[in-house]
Formats: C-alpha cells, sequence, structure tokens
C-alpha cells in the first residue's frame, strides 16, 4: 500500500465515509477533506469533520502506518500541532502532538471497496510496462484525454516560464534580450543549447543590436564568442571572421572564458554549430526588433515568414572551414521553425502576456495546435497504444510532459488517466 493511494481515497472519499470512526470508537463525518498539500507538512490543510459530537476544523496527515508519525519525527515538529485526524491504513500504534495531545485516529483498511484495491494493485502491477496503464489506455474516452491533454501542456509551459523568468530578472527586464538568448539555445538543440546560451550569455545583448547592422559582424561575434575562431586556416573568410572579432572583442571588452565550447560530434552536418550560428546571425541582421515582430505574428504561417533564413553565402559550399561542397541552400527547415515555436516563441509569449496582465492563452493554443506533432520516441510509443493519442504539438508537448512528470515517477493518482481507470472499478 502506497500513501499516494491514501491520499486519492481521502481526497475524493473513495471509502465507506458513513460507517467511518476513529480507533477509539468514535463516528466522524467528513464535512470537507480539506486542501491538498503538495509542499512540506500536513498532507490536508483546512479539512472540517465532526468527530462524535465535536466540530472540528484543522489539517489531516495521511500514513500508511500510524507509527510513520514517529518515523517522520512529527512529534517534534510544530507545524503538525493543527492536525486534527491521523488517516492511515494500518493503525498500529497511538500518535502524539508536539504537546501530548493524542491525535484520533481512523483506519482506512475495512472502508474500501475490494474492487478498487485490487485495480490500484493492478494499476502497478507490471514493472515491465512502458507506462503502468499501457493495456488500459486505449479505454480512456475522449474527452478525457484532451482536457487533459491542454492542462498538461499548461504545465508544460509553466515549467518553461522558470528560465525565462530568471533570464528576464537577470537582463533587466529586457525581453529583446531573453527572446536571443532563448533562441540561441534552441538553435543549439539538446546537444549545445547550453553552449550556445553560454555564448549568449557572455553577451550584452546591446552589442547584437550593434553588430546587427552588418551580417559579417554578427557572423563574427558569434563564432568568436562560442570559441569557434581560435584556429588557423589560411581562408579569406576565415581571416575577415578573425580579423571583425578582435575589433568587437577589443572595442566591447569582450570575454569568452565562461563559454561551453559547442559539440560536433554525432551531429547531422546541417545541425553543426557553425551552420546554427549563421542562420542565427542572417535572423537577426534581416529582422530588427524581433521580439516585437514575433509577439504581433498572429499565424504559425506569419511567423514561418519571419523565420525565413539561411547561412550567409559562404555555408552554402561549407560545412567546416576547410572543406567545400556543391553549392545549396541552407534554410531553416520547417521541422526546424516548429521547434523554435514550441520551445521559445510561444512559451515567450506565454510570459509576456500574463507579465502584462493580458489573456492571449487562447490565441497560444490555437498556435500550437497548428503545429504538427513532434516525431520522438515518447510520441511514437503513446501512439503504438491503439489510440491516436498525439495529433499536433500541443499533444506531443503534452505527453512528454505525461511521460516524464507522471509516468516515470508513477504518479498516476495525480494523472487524470490513471484516476479515470480506477473510478471503473467503484
Amino acid at each position: 500500500m502506497r500513501e499516494d493511494f491514501l491520499q486519492y481515497l481521502w481526497k475524493y472519499k473513495k471509502f465507506d465515509f458513513t460507517n467511518a470512526e476513529t480507533t477509539q470508537g468514535e463516528k466522524v463525518l467528513l464535512i470537507d477533506s480539506g486542501t491538498h498539500n503538495f509542499n512540506s507538512g500536513p498532507d490536508f490543510f483546512n479539512a472540517r469533520l465532526k468527530i462524535g459530537e465535536q466540530l472540528w476544523a484543522g489539517n489531516v496527515e495521511l500514513h500508511t502506518k500510524a507509527s510513520d508519525w514517529y518515523f517522520h519525527q512529527h512529534e517534534k515538529d510544530r507545524n503538525y500541532d493543527n492536525v486534527i485526524l491521523h488517516v492511515v491504513w494500518e493503525d498500529d500504534i497511538e500518535v502524539q502532538r508536539h504537546n501530548k495531545t493524542s491525535i484520533p485516529a481512523l483506519s482506512l483498511k475495512n472502508l474500501v471497496d475490494k474492487n478498487l484495491i485490487n485495480g490500484y494493485q493492478q494499476l502497478f502491477a507490471s514493472a515491465e510496462n512502458w507506462i503502468n496503464c499501457e493495456k488500459n489506455f486505449r479505454d480512456i474516452d475522449d474527452f478525457t484525454l484532451r482536457h487533459w491533454q491542454e492542462r498538461l501542456y499548461l504545465e508544460r509551459l509553466e515549467e518553461k516560464s522558470i528560465l525565462i523568468l530568471d533570464l528576464l530578472e537577470k537582463s533587466g527586464n529586457n525581453w529583446e534580450a531573453v527572446l536571443f538568448q532563448m533562441l540561441a539555445k534552441n538553435f543549439g538543440l539538446n546537444l549545445n543549447g547550453d553552449a550556445f546560451l553560454s555564448m549568449a550569455h557572455s553577451l550584452d545583448f546591446s552589442v547584437v543590436q550593434k553588430a546587427s547592422q552588418n551580417n559579417l559582424q554578427l557572423e563574427a561575434l558569434f563564432f568568436g564568442q562560442a570559441g569557434l575562431l581560435s584556429k588557423q586556416f589560411n581562408i579569406p573568410y576565415y581571416k575577415t571572421l578573425q580579423q571583425e572579432y578582435g575589433y568587437l572583442k577589443h572595442k566591447y571588452k569582450l570575454s569568452n572564458s565562461g563559454v561551453i565550447p559547442p559539440k560536433y560530434f554525432r551531429l547531422r552536418p546541417d545541425n553543426f554549430p557553425n551552420i546554427r550560428l549563421s542562420q542565427l546571425a542572417s535572423l537577426y541582421f534581416n529582422q530588427k526588433n524581433l521580439f516585437s515582430v514575433l509577439v504581433a505574428s498572429k499565424s504559425v504561417a506569419a511567423i514561418y515568414e519571419i523565420l525565413n533564413v539561411e547561412t550567409s553565402k559562404f555555408w552554402r559550399q561549407h560545412y567546416s572551414f576547410p572543406k567545400k561542397h556543391k553549392d545549396r541552400e541552407k534554410k531553416l527547415s520547417a521541422a526546424f521553425k516548429d521547434l523554435v515555436l514550441i520551445n521559445t516563441i510561444i512559451p515567450l509569449r506565454f510570459c509576456y502576456s500574463r507579465n502584462r496582465g493580458d489573456d492571449e492563452i487562447d490565441n497560444l493554443l490555437d498556435l500550437i495546435e497548428s503545429i504538427p506533432a513532434e516525431n520522438n520516441k515518447i510520441v511514437v510509443n503513446f501512439n503504438k497504444l491503439e489510440k491516436s493519442s498525439v495529433e499536433n504539438a500541443l499533444h506531443s508537448q503534452a505527453m512528454v510532459q505525461l511521460k516524464k512528470n507522471y509516468c516515470e515517477a508513477h504518479k498516476c493518482l495525480d494523472c487524470a488517466i490513471g484516476v479515470k481507470l480506477l473510478q471503473r472499478k467503484t
């Protein structure tokens, strides 16, 4: 028996509360189960109960065994002095508050439907399943699934907001600077995201704005700060970049001592750091006041047009400085633009609208739903569960959130799908 199951039983009143009595034989009338607390302290705040003839308002703590109260040393913690009921599966010992007063105990062991217990045990029965409910996932109705996916996506936006708000504070509320830093991270993808972000951190954004009048200077700035101009090549373009960077470094007193070196290992050539940095430079050369432009864009097509950039001319014939190949265009692909929308533009607009007190959530949901679903292992595996659960980027982002934050943590009783499956057992 797990404690989260007891919390589920209490929160949703999934026990025979009409016959609930304390282990001392007093009748327990549940008026309000209280507010579930996910932080430190008692499990439920502000519950309202009637125990015997006495009305109580206070907190409720839950444990698998009553003796866990002492195992967790709650008797020494004044935060538990306002606990009015100790809800347990097994009442193996009487417990007391910090002031030595006894706490009434309610054992749920004989108050829960056997079918519900069996359903809960089956949910966690197989350690070999990709997710606990994979055999029953197809049974979830579309309304429950879609509503839960929307909530999961909003959770994911909240998580992505943490980095954005941190960058915003460090930049002195400069949204254009935060956009640059987030775009740099996004252009680095998973392998070089931190490296590119460290490069962006090493620059005051005003330097980027001044250099944006000249595409060559922007490339020199990005390449130099990323540590890609430290070798010696007898190539005119490379030597020009070195000269431009030397000038900028001296003029703006630049340092890249804390910048993480970008990696090339196991990257496809189109994702090489020099290719992505050249495209990022082209974006800032072609688009002034980029943040304002992106915030004002109402459709995916409009944002695609803004992101319709390619490398500088040299990189049309190179993937590395010394090696030349046939001329070919190296534009941002549609899939890459989608990643920029998903991971940078929409989260940034979400934070910006909340900061201004605007309600743009419906527009953002329309945007994310008009983007194709991502193609990753999590999406592929969910789509194998005999139910077409992932149809657009909102769904794919939601299912990544579901797998990482709920399924892998076995938080089935905090998941709308897990709760729905258990409800069928009662």
